[in-house]
C-alpha cells in the first residue's frame, strides 16, 4: 500500500550544533587564537609548553561542557545579558520586605 505522502529529508548538518572537535566553534578559536599570540611573544620554551599544557585543560574544559549543553555558552551568555531585567526573585518586593506595608503583621 502506497501512501501520498510528501516526505522532505532534512540534512544533520542543519539541525546539529557547530562544533569544532567536540566543542563550541566560538570558544575553542577564541582559546587558540590567544594561545597562538602567546606562543608567538613567548620566547621561552617553558612558557610555550606552558600555554600549550593551559590550551589543553582549557579545551578539556570546554569539551565537558559541550557533551553537558552542545550551546551552553550562547545559553550563558544569554543569561548575563538579561540578568539585569530578570531577578531571581519571586516577586519584586522581596528585597524590601520591611517596608512593603502590605506584609506587615
Amino acid at each position: 500500500m502506497t501512501s501520498n505522502r510528501r516526505e522532505m529529508p532534512i540534512n544533520h548538518a542543519l539541525c546539529r550544533p557547530d562544533h569544532l572537535w567536540g566543542v563550541e566553534r566560538k570558544p575553542v578559536l577564541l582559546t587558540m587564537m590567544f594561545v597562538s599570540m602567546y606562543l608567538i611573544l613567548a620566547f621561552d620554551v617553558t612558557l610555550a609548553i606552558f600555554a600549550l599544557v593551559m590550551w589543553t585543560l582549557v579545551y578539556q574544559a570546554l569539551r565537558i561542557m559541550a557533551k553537558a549543553d552542545p550551546i551552553m555558552s550562547v545559553v550563558y551568555l544569554r543569561h548575563i545579558k538579561y540578568l539585569p531585567h530578570y531577578r531571581a526573585h519571586s516577586t519584586p518586593f522581596v528585597m524590601c520586605r520591611k517596608h512593603y506595608k502590605g506584609w506587615q503583621k
